[in-house]
């Protein structure tokens, strides 16, 4: 029996060899955690206390915090965890702690110690309450007599409140005379909405001969609630003139059913009226094509980093970009599908075409570009965008001037933030075709916007008030309108419409001819008060004109109850620095608002000198 007795024992002991305390053995030592370590900034000569807020414990020891080590790269003298930095710079710091067992973890973080400064001074405040100018770009509102109705430049557009709309179409016109024309075809598209469904008539006058005479119209334009083109195209022979006329009058398109005309007690608002010049011709011819249909390794290379992952494969004569995860730490355009461009140089001067189809199995929106293939940016020669909807086919094209040479150029599509809710997606091309312009075809397109600032330029008639809009339908893409104004002491950029890639509404500070300087040898915090009509968000963006490395990078979520943001540089400039500052609100969520008016009501940047 003692025998025995002693085997079953054994035969316990073996059954809990996990417990830690059976038999007397030892459980498996676990690795001790740190909490609490993060990224610091402090000034030189300041205390860094680089214990606050970390502590460290073990499942076996418990609190183990006094324990931690931290070192520094370069290094640091602390005592009782407490430095005193001399000099400006950046340290990397490794916290480690060992427990008794022996096993020991590491944490790390950056301590940046920046010069010792002054205190803060204000460096510019906006004054939105000044003196604004507005431009008509020719355009004048034509009211009849009698008629109970206004036409005027207000909150960034023309607008007309309409009480009554008259007894014809021409009782309430916006006339733009004089616009020359040569042997060429001219397109007129108006950005325009109405608080209710209306019609519009747009005619193009020849000015040339006496009697009454048009180039062409568009007639019984339906004019609906949310901003969209209306469009006239007509083809002037020869050298002349015309006047364009946008007749807002009463308008019944079928005299068997006259309740359906022109409303009343509605407003008509037009952001901006864009005049196309197309003359010339050209010819395209392919130099590259690629249906993917028998396409080996190579023909699309996959990038993916910031913690994103895809991969490429190819199937049913589409090349397969299969996106298993987004990127988790920052990477906008952390994945980019390269579609190569075999045996093609881009030359410069040299007039280019192309064009292929998207597919994907939830909605994306990203950027198009064609550059190096090795130099990305360093070497680009074209930029567009591009959005597929959830399930969608769409086909992106684009043509361009090369401004430079490019001996390994691909297609380039660069991928970033997810629709919500998708984790993975699948985007799918096919039928890529590139090629050269051949001919004299020349397109020359006139923005007539009526911001309080400027349109595609930062308003350099006035120093003080630097500031413009940019949409993405000013250079043609699907989407994106908008326009800036100041009323009661605020800066307000309505967005009509909303693109769904971040560049296609921006409100900008300072670009060409205008630019936001900031001096040498200074801290900046940047404060900015702000609410919008809806919940909306954008990326906000410090970055020196001529290169892309901002010196700010956050985000805002703009909300309906006022808030105030604060952003600060963390390093300072040999010399002063040209500036633009950049608030990029499209995306998926801003498409799909309607629209959302964002009101600005302080900005202010304040310096602190360095010594």
């Amino acid at each position: 029996m003692k025998k025995f007795s002693k085997g079953l024992t054994g035969l316990l002991c073996a059954a809990m060899i996990f417990s830690a305390t059976a038999c007397g053995s030892k459980g498996e030592n676990t690795k001790p955690e740190i909490s609490g370590v993060a990224d610091r900034m402090i000034e030189a000569g300041s205390e860094f206390r680089a214990l606050e807020g970390v502590s460290a414990s073990d499942a076996e020891d418990g609190d183990i915090t006094a324990k931690i080590v931290i070192e520094s790269m370069p290094e640091l003298t602390f005592q009782n965890g407490v430095a005193v930095p001399d000099k400006p710079g950046n340290y990397e710091l490794i916290y480690s702690v060992t427990d008794k067992g022996g096993l020991t973890t590491e944490a790390y973080a950056t301590l940046t110690v920046a010069k010792q400064t002054g205190e803060a001074v204000v460096y510019k405040e906006f004054d939105f309450a000044a003196s604004q100018t507005v431009d008509d770009r020719g355009w004048t509102a034509r009211i009849a007599e009698g008629v109970d109705a206004s036409g005027e430049l207000k909150q960034g557009a023309y607008v007309f409140d309409i009480t009554s709309p008259g007894n014809g179409d021409g009782d309430i016109q916006l006339v733009k005379q004089g616009v020359e024309l040569k042997a060429a075809d001219y397109r007129v598209r108006v950005w325009i909405k109405s608080t209710a469904d209306t019609y519009a008539h747009i005619i193009a006058r020849d000015e040339s001969v006496e009697e009454w005479s048009t180039f062409g119209g568009v007639f019984n334009a339906e004019i609906g609630q949310e901003v969209s083109p209306v469009d006239l195209q007509f083809t002037s022979n020869g050298e002349g003139s015309a006047e364009i006329m946008i007749n807002l009058g009463k308008i019944t398109p079928d005299p068997n059913n006259p309740s359906n005309t022109t409303p009343e007690n509605f407003t008509v608002t037009i952001d901006k009226i864009e005049i196309y010049e197309i003359s010339g011709e050209e010819t395209q011819i392919p130099v590259f094509t690629n249906d993917f249909s028998s396409s080996g390794e190579g023909a699309v290379v996959v990038e993916a980093g910031d913690g994103a992952a895809a991969e490429v494969s190819y199937e049913e004569g589409a090349a397969l970009i299969q996106i298993a995860s987004y990127p988790t730490d920052g990477g906008v355009w952390s994945i980019k599908g390269n579609v190569v461009l075999q045996d093609v140089s881009i030359e410069e001067g040299q007039k280019y075409y192309y064009s292929l189809r998207l597919q994907g199995d939830s909605a994306q929106a990203g950027e198009c570009l064609v550059e190096s293939a090795s130099l990305y940016d360093g070497a680009r020669v074209h930029f567009n965008s591009f959005f597929v909807g959830d399930g969608e086919e769409t086909v992106i094209s684009g043509t361009f001037v090369a401004d430079k040479t490019v001996s390994d150029p691909v297609i380039r599509l660069q991928i970033g933030n997810p629709s919500d809710g998708v984790s993975e997606n699948n985007i799918r091309i096919s039928d890529v075709v590139f090629g050269r312009l051949e001919g004299d075809l020349e397109t020359v397109k006139t923005i007539d916007a009526f911001c309080a600032y400027g349109q595609n330029t930062a308003n350099a008639t006035n120093p003080e008030q630097p500031w413009m809009t940019y949409n993405g339908t000013d250079e043609d893409n699907e989407k994106g309108v908008g326009t800036i104004y100041q009323e009661n002491g605020s800066l307000f950029y309505r967005i009509d419409q909303g693109g769904t890639t971040d560049w296609h509404n921006k409100l900008v500070c300072g670009y060409t001819g205008n630019p936001l300087t900031l001096a040498a040898d200074s801290y900046y915090t940047i404060e900015i008060t702000a609410k919008a009509t809806k919940d909306v968000s954008c990326g906000f963006f410090l970055n020196p004109l001529g290169s892309w490395d901002p010196r700010i990078s956050e985000g805002m979520d703009i909300t309906t109850q006022e808030q105030t943001f604060t952003f600060e540089t963390t390093d300072t400039f040999v010399l002063d620095m040209d500036f633009e500052m950049l608030f990029q609100f499209g995306s998926e969520d801003t498409a799909q608002l309607g629209e959302v008016t964002i009101e600005i009501s302080n900005i202010k940047i304040l310096q602190r000198s360095v010594y």
